[in-house]
């Protein structure tokens, strides 16, 4: 691993310390020694260091350069996914990945907000902020899964929807709104998972579901919390206290009835070991997706609208307060 957030630096320093000892070639038994204490010393630091991470550091890891993103778990669990591509109107968008793809023995339907590893692949796929044809070829191939009884499983990570004048001219509101009529109503299973980052209508336009599954270093909000710092304080680097307060983690949105289910990542975060997050969330999707397979098809609306009443909490007041006349 190349990059480290800033509270991995006691992390960073051991790695350097073990990078130094096996650069000089030839390792004798007290090298080894060495190593032995520093590996321990290390794995000791990554257990209190990601024991008691804050929102804010959560919100780091979510976005942490080296995390899987949705074509490696794609790929990793279809050895035949068909990327399709294109909306029928305006464009492709290459922010979000369309297709179809194995998980286990089943055939299912991908929808995945992808992102780059460098400044080219940033550029190409928008840093995974969708525009209005990335929704519209979302729902274009979701209404085919429809027609050939297929589940759909969404990769949730994005900073939001992409906030250009073009997009706006093309209709990104519309086609936000689109999606969550139509992904309301379709015919067939839906599990989100979000892998890193879920802020406002860009994840919500792919995030309507029957099961909202979180990895352990992500986050979930109507907005990001440099956004909320920008309005609330009029000062973007007061996005530590945003996070704090918005309950933008798994853990409060599992209070909140919207994430049903959280998958523990390997020690120290899914950047370290990308193939056991890819399994365990494999694991778990397939666990879910079963009993969904055997919902009646004309259920699914009125399960959804049942799923999505109960969110949150609110009070009824009894008395009335009249207006003098």
């Amino acid at each position: 691993m190349s990059y480290y957030l800033d509270f991995e630096r006691p992390v960073q320093e051991v790695d350097e310390q073990i990078a130094e000892i096996q650069a000089l070639g030839k390792i004798d038994e007290s090298d080894k020694a060495d190593i032995d204490k520093l590996l321990a010393k290390r794995k000791r630091l990554i257990k209190s260091i990601y024991s008691n991470l804050t929102q804010w550091q959560r919100v780091q890891m979510a976005r942490h350069p080296e995390r899987p993103y949705s074509l490696d778990y794609i790929h990793s669990w279809s050895d035949n996914f068909i990327e399709l591509h294109g909306d029928r109107y305006f464009a492709d968008d290459h922010a979000v990945v369309c297709g179809f793809g194995e998980l286990g023995e089943y055939t299912v339907v991908y929808i995945g907000q992808q992102k780059g590893r460098n400044l080219k692949e940033n550029l190409f796929r928008n840093f995974g902020m969708m525009r209005p044809e990335g929704y519209r070829k979302a729902r274009r191939i979701m209404k085919l899964a429809e027609k050939f009884n297929i589940p759909v499983i969404s990769l949730i990570d994005t900073q939001g929807a992409y906030p250009g004048i073009g997009a706006e001219e093309r209709g990104q509101a519309e086609a936000i709104a689109k999606n969550l009529m139509e992904m309301s109503r379709l015919r067939i299973p839906i599990i989100a998972v979000v892998i890193g980052e879920g802020a406002s209508g860009g994840a919500l336009g792919i995030g309507v579901c029957d099961r909202m599954l979180m990895l352990e270093n992500t986050w979930f909000s109507v907005i990001s919390p440099e956004g909320c710092a920008s309005i609330l304080w009029h000062d973007a680097s007061k996005a530590k206290n945003a996070a704090e307060a918005l309950k933008l983690i798994p853990e409060d949105l599992e209070k909140l009835g919207i994430c049903d289910r959280i998958i523990e990542e390997p020690f120290g975060g899914a950047h370290r070991n990308p193939q056991e997050t890819f399994d365990r969330v494999k694991d778990v999707l397939l666990e879910e997706l079963k009993p969904l397979l055997k919902t009646n098809r004309d259920a699914f609306l009125n399960d959804r609208i049942e799923r999505y009443s109960a969110f949150g909490e609110f009070t009824e007041k009894s008395d009335q307060t009249h207006l003098p006349e």
